[in-house]
């Protein structure tokens, strides 16, 4: 789960302004997207490289698996349809789906700015905000970092740096233009902490123990994962997903979908999840 730059989404932005996109309502062919989907039997979906463990592309056989891909299987399954995977990036994915490239885009936390120009489900799966930490840093709430002496290194423009903006005005926070340098600044020690999402954060510690510690500060704080749909009068697109989801969740197979994905993908165990974290 990811948000956009600042500049990302002001690109994307500008550029569905110029190709008349945004906002619109309904699909070029005038018909719903489920309609579209039943007639072709293909549920088109975009999907991101690099993008563990929500998306991984394996560079050998060039096939996808991942958190978000068990779940359009799943709902690909339900629709008898087959999936058509479309590459895209988190920042074009708003537009890709505008644009009628793609019906549907998985992981993405609905924003007020996102939920301007496009459409989002109820939640797929809830994540938890947990932090990645020096190895000398104490804090365990939210609270310890709010603090002028306390250092939080955040991706510019993400949900982490919305988050510690508005709850950790006294801090220093230094902004950097990608997750990976936040996290190289907390590895070596030019910042304590970094925020992130539980299932991401886990993977970088497992993958390389040195980068620092996990916490998950108190109070808990749960960010959503959902999906993204385009604008469209007939809701039946929209309705049909969240009807999907609530029969998904009321058995265990969303929990065993995550689970198994951390670890295949990133060698995370449920034993390296604190018991504090469901999904």
């Amino acid at each position: 789960m990811k948000n956009l730059t600042r500049r990302e989404f002001i690109g994307a932005s500008a550029a569905l302004a110029a190709a008349g996109l945004m906002p619109i309502s309904g699909n070029a062919q005038g018909d719903s997207t489920l309609s579209r989907i039943r007639q072709t039997k293909t549920l088109k979906l975009g999907v991101v490289a690099g993008g563990e463990p929500n998306y991984h592309k394996d560079s050998a056989t060039g096939q996808w698996s991942g958190i978000l891909i068990d779940f359009a299987d799943d709902l690909a399954g339900s629709l008898n349809a087959k999936l058509a995977l479309s590459e895209t990036t988190w920042g074009n994915a708003i537009m890709d789906l505008q644009s009628n490239k793609i019906d549907l885009f998985l992981g993405l936390n609905p924003t007020p700015q996102r939920q301007a120009v496009i459409d989002f489900t109820t939640p797929l799966y809830n994540n938890v905000f947990s932090l990645i930490t020096t190895e000398n840093f104490r804090g365990k709430t939210w609270d310890d970092l709010n603090k002028p002496d306390v250092t939080i290194a955040v991706d510019v423009g993400s949900s982490y740096d919305n988050l510690i903006t508005h709850i950790c005005p006294n801090a220093r926070i230094q902004r950097f233009e990608t997750s990976n340098a936040a996290t190289l600044a907390v590895q070596t020690k030019r910042a304590d902490v970094q925020p992130l999402v539980i299932t991401l954060a886990a993977g970088i510690i497992k993958k390389n123990p040195s980068v620092g510690k996990l916490v998950v500060p108190e109070p808990f704080k749960q960010t959503s994962s959902c999906a993204g749909v385009r604008k469209e009068a007939d809701k039946e697109w929209l309705n049909y997903l969240n009807g999907w989801l609530a029969n998904l969740h009321k058995s265990d197979v969303t929990r065993q979908i995550v689970l198994s994905n951390l670890d295949r993908l990133m060698g995370v165990k449920p034993s390296d999840i604190p018991s504090i974290v469901t999904f």
